[in-house]
């Protein structure tokens, strides 16, 4: 029953969509069939919430302000109402739901922005076509090479000289701390005794 069930997903799902996460800022292009007509809407705002993001029903939930009042939309990330999802911003957030953007306005609302490869996190390669960009080609390969870990001997010469600048910061630090002492006993010295008179 279960491999019946995998299988009718499988023919619903996207092939590949992006990674999204909660705090990030995304452009969803949402498809609206108004009667006969149809056209592309676009909705900027910030993730507060993620779900299921490995199934069919994968949602995300984008928030913005618009004309001084919050807005929020679900959108199924499979849907194919949903044509693209752009990451704009990326930002570090330590929840799954950010429910506490709600009551937040103005500067409160901001959170701290991530560097990140913005062209090679929104590609998504066509399954039709095998041929990709090139900056599309570099920026997988720079993913490639850097999730791989580096398996390195330690370099004994690097250890000694993170060794050596420990001991002259030491140095350093001393050689302060006796000048300090030393300017504090001249001071001592040089303050006349009101007490004897």
């Amino acid at each position: 029953m279960q491999s019946i069930i995998s299988k009718v997903e499988d023919k619903q799902r996207k092939h590949q969509i992006v990674p999204v996460r909660t705090g990030d800022t995304v452009r969803v292009s949402q498809r609206i069939d108004e009667g006969g007509k149809s056209r592309v809407q676009v909705f900027e705002g910030l993730v507060i919430r993620t779900r299921r993001l490995n199934s069919l029903s994968a949602v995300i939930t984008v928030r913005r302000i618009a004309s001084g009042i919050g807005v929020e939309k679900t959108f199924p990330l499979h849907s194919p109402l949903v044509e693209k999802v752009e990451v704009i911003k990326r930002s570090n957030t330590r929840r799954k739901y950010l429910s506490f953007m709600r009551e937040r306005t103005g500067k409160r609302a901001r959170l701290s922005s991530v560097a990140f490869d913005r062209a090679g996190i929104n590609y998504i390669p066509d399954p039709t076509s095998e041929d990709l960009p090139e900056d599309a080609k570099e920026a997988i390969e720079a993913a490639e090479t850097s999730a791989e870990p580096e398996e390195t001997a330690p370099n004994t010469d690097d250890s000694k000289k993170t060794d050596d600048s420990k001991d002259v910061d030491k140095q350093q630090d001393d050689s302060k701390n006796e000048a300090k002492s030393e300017d504090k006993a001249a001071d001592k010295d040089e303050q006349p005794d009101d007490t004897k008179e």
